[in-house]
C-alpha cells in the first residue's frame, strides 16, 4: 500500500492537491482512499460533494472519509468515552459539558492514524491520500506515536499498578469511578497498535511526505521549518508542490509586471534552497477550483502522463552505521544551524533531540543501550552523532 501525505501551511491549495491526486489515481485503476485528518474539513467542498462521517464512495476505485472525532469517540472508544464522561459527571460538570470534555487530546490523530493501519491490514486500497491540517497539527499527527509510545512505555504500566491498588482502598472511602477492564484494554490496544502506526509512517518505500506551498515569502520560511521538522521525526519528504503560480502571458503590466518579477525570485529561491527534491508546479487557477473538471486540470498541471503513486524519493532520513568500531546515528537536518540543536541522554536506550519547541526521542538499538556518546557535528545538512560501545576497541587502533 501507498501512503501520500500533503501538507504545508493553511491557504495553500492541500485539499485540491489532495483530491486532484486521488481523482487521478482512481481513473488509473488504483483502489483509492482520499482522507481528511483536517477538522474543519473542505474535502466534500473541493469535491461538490456532501460527505458522510465514515468512508464514502464518490466513483470508481475512489473512497473519501473525512473523520469526525465525536463520531470516532462514540464508535470506536466508546468505552473510553463513556468511562470519562462518567468520571467528569461525577465531579460536577454537566452530561452535555461532560461528553464534550470526554474527546482526550490527540484522539482525532489517534483516529486517522489507525484508519491508516486498518486500511493496510485489511488490504482495502492500494494508495492513501492524507490531506492534513495546517503543518502545526500535521507535525503533531507525524510525530504522536514517537511521544505516546514515549508515555504509555513509562507511565502505563506505573498507573495500572496504582490502580489495582486502588480498586481497593479509593473506591472503598469516596465515590471516585475507576476505569473499567475495558477501558485499560482499549489504552492497551492503542499502545500496541502505535508501534505499527510508526513502522508505517517511517517506511519510505511506502509512506512519503509532499509539502504544498505557494511562491511567496512566509510560506517559503514555514515550508523550510516544516521540511526541517518532519526530517527530525524521520519521516521522508519526497517532493514540492509549488501551487498557484501566476502565469507570465498576459500579465506583464501593471500591477502583476512588480508581483511576477517577485514570484521569478521566489522560484529561484525555492529550486536553490529546496534542490535535489524533485518540484512540481500548478498554476493559479483564473476561477473558484471546485468540482471534478477542475481538479483534473490540476492534476493534468501536476503530473502530466505521469504516474502521481510515483516514489520520487526514498531515503529514509535517519540512518545508523558504523566505521571503526564507532557507530553513528545520521539524521537529516535541512535549514538548521549548529546552535538551533539541543541533545540530551535520556534513560538506558534513549537520546532525546530537541530543535526550538519540537523534539525527537530515539530508541538506541540494543546494542547501543549502554554506549558512550564521543562527539555530534553538523556537515552538509546532517547530524552525525558517535556512540562507543562498551567493551570494544577502536579497529583503526
Amino acid at each position: 500500500m501507498r501512503i501520500i501525505i500533503y501538507t504545508g501551511k493553511g491557504g495553500v491549495g492541500k485539499t485540491s492537491v489532495s483530491a486532484a491526486t486521488a481523482r487521478r489515481l482512481a481513473k488509473l485503476g488504483y483502489r483509492t482512499m482520499l482522507m481528511s485528518t483536517d477538522s474543519a474539513h473542505s474535502l466534500g467542498d473541493s469535491l461538490d460533494v456532501d460527505l458522510p462521517n465514515y468512508p464514502f464512495n464518490i466513483g470508481e476505485n475512489l473512497d473519501v472519509l473525512e473523520i469526525d472525532i465525536i463520531y470516532e469517540m462514540r464508535t470506536r472508544w466508546s468505552d473510553i468515552s463513556d468511562y470519562v464522561t462518567t468520571f467528569l459527571t461525577s465531579q460536577g460538570l454537566g452530561d452535555i459539558t461532560a461528553e464534550e470534555m470526554a474527546i482526550v487530546p490527540g484522539m482525532e490523530m489517534i483516529a486517522a492514524l489507525f484508519y491508516v493501519l486498518q486500511f493496510e491490514e485489511n488490504d482495502d486500497y492500494d494508495v492513501i491520500v492524507m490531506d492534513t491540517a495546517p503543518t502545526g497539527e500535521t507535525l503533531q499527527l507525524l510525530s504522536f506515536p514517537d511521544i505516546s509510545n514515549w508515555y504509555i512505555e513509562r507511565f502505563y504500566s506505573m498507573f495500572k499498578k496504582l490502580l489495582s491498588v486502588a480498586r481497593y482502598t479509593v473506591s472503598k472511602v469516596i465515590n471516585l469511578p475507576l476505569p473499567s477492564k475495558e477501558v485499560m484494554n482499549s489504552i492497551d490496544e492503542i499502545r500496541d497498535k502505535m508501534i505499527k502506526v510508526k513502522d508505517i509512517l517511517e517506511n519510505p518505500d511506502m509512506t512519503t511526505i509532499r509539502l504544498v506551498l505557494n511562491p511567496e515569502r512566509m510560506v517559503i520560511n514555514e515550508t523550510m521549518r516544516t521540511y526541517t521538522y518532519t526530517c527530525l521525526y524521520n519521516k521522508t519528504v519526497e517532493c514540492l508542490i509549488v501551487n498557484k503560480i501566476y502565469p507570465r502571458e498576459g500579465l506583464e503590466q501593471g500591477y502583476f509586471k512588480d508581483r511576477l518579477e517577485e514570484q521569478e525570485e521566489y522560484l529561484k529561491e525555492i529550486d536553490h534552497a529546496f534542490s535535489p527534491l524533485k518540484i512540481l508546479n500548478a498554476m493559479q487557477m483564473p476561477t473558484e477550483l471546485r468540482g471534478s473538471e477542475k481538479l483534473d486540470i490540476l492534476a493534468d498541471m501536476l503530473f502530466g502522463d505521469s504516474d502521481p503513486s510515483e516514489v520520487y524519493a526514498n531515503e529514509s532520513p535517519m540512518r545508523f552505521d558504523s566505521e571503526g568500531g564507532v557507530d553513528r546515528l545520521i539524521l537529516k537536518m535541512p535549514f538548521v544551524k549548529k546552535d538551533d540543536i539541543e541533545m540530551f541522554r535520556g534513560e538506558n536506550d534513549v537520546l532525546i533531540i530537541q530543535i526550538g519547541s519540537h523534539k525527537k526521542t530515539v530508541t538506541l538499538p540494543l546494542t547501543l543501550k549502554d554506549a558512550d556518546i564521543l562527539d555530534a557535528e553538523l556537515v552538509d545538512e546532517e547530524l552525525t552523532v558517535r556512540l562507543k560501545r562498551k567493551n570494544v576497541a577502536n579497529l583503526d587502533g
